[in-house]
């Protein structure tokens, strides 16, 4: 099965909402200029990014409009072991795919579609090595 692993939040004011879930929750938050996102932690780390607590997710933040994210609501990531194999399972049911597989540093890999119902999600595949 595969898992949730990103959650993505679209803003209006990025400032604003920066402030609102860091007051609210005490979120990390670390923004990135060159790649136009903030990065927002949940939960602890390891030096790659990656999540050391089970059951829990990082997310991100980015200006509603910006760049190439189509995101326009509060959305998710799942994980997959291939990126190439999962397009075509989401296109054969019935999905469609706005942004096809981009690498996303050396982390991995992400597209972005849209469902049946037209929730719009993203699927990863990690490369860094676990």
């Amino acid at each position: 099965m595969d898992k949730v692993v990103h959650f993505e939040l679209p803003a209006d004011n990025t400032d604003r909402a920066k402030k609102f879930y860091q007051e609210s929750f005490d979120w990390q938050i670390t923004d990135y200029p060159e790649m136009k996102y903030t990065i927002i932690r949940t939960a602890e780390t390891d030096e790659n990014m990656m999540i050391k607590e089970s059951g829990a997710i990082n997310g991100g933040l980015f200006k509603k409009g910006e760049g190439e994210n189509p995101v326009v609501a509060p959305s998710f990531s799942v994980d997959v072991k291939d990126i190439d194999e999962a397009i075509k399972k989401i296109k054969n049911a019935g999905g469609l795919i706005l942004k096809d597989k981009t690498q996303v540093g050396e982390m991995g890999y992400v597209a972005y579609f849209k469902d049946t119902e037209g929730n719009i999600l993203s699927v990863w595949q990690n490369i860094l090595k676990k």
